[in-house]
């Protein structure tokens, strides 16, 4: 594993509620609850799970690409090729882990009363990560 995808794993498994664990077609898998908000393989594919919504518009802004085997679904895929991609493959996972926490937050999907991700406070967090006022809007 390359050090920008251990930074990447690193990171990610810190985050509140996210439990890391292998990905069942290799690599390695971030999962919130019952949701998966992406995973990465070893060789630098990172695949990031969206709405559909979501996705396109991140998708039209550059921020990363449609899902390199399922390009019609809400899955992106972001290429971790080395430490200069770290902040954005971070940036566009922390994104998915909002979107999951906050209709986690708004649904019955919270796991046996679990209230790990009751202090995240989403909209400071998404003022911090600047996303753009269309890509706001959807979240």
């Amino acid at each position: 594993m390359t050090q920008a995808i251990e930074t990447v794993v690193t990171e990610v498994s810190e985050w509140d509620g996210v439990e890391v664990g292998e990905h069942r077609f290799g690599g390695t898998e971030f999962t919130l609850g019952e949701r998966e908000i992406g995973h990465v393989h070893q060789w630098g594919i990172l695949d990031i799970a969206f709405p559909r919504r979501v996705r396109d518009e991140l998708v039209a802004e550059g921020q990363t690409e449609p899902h390199h085997i399922y390009p019609k679904s809400g899955w992106t895929t972001f290429h971790v090729e080395g430490p200069d991609d770290v902040e954005r493959a971070l940036w566009l996972l922390r994104l998915s882990y909002l979107f999951h926490a906050s209709a986690m937050a708004n649904t019955a999907d919270r796991a046996d009363g679990d209230d790990t991700l009751s202090t995240l406070d989403v909209d400071s967090e998404l003022s911090t990560l600047g996303p753009s006022d269309e890509l706001r809007a959807l979240l």
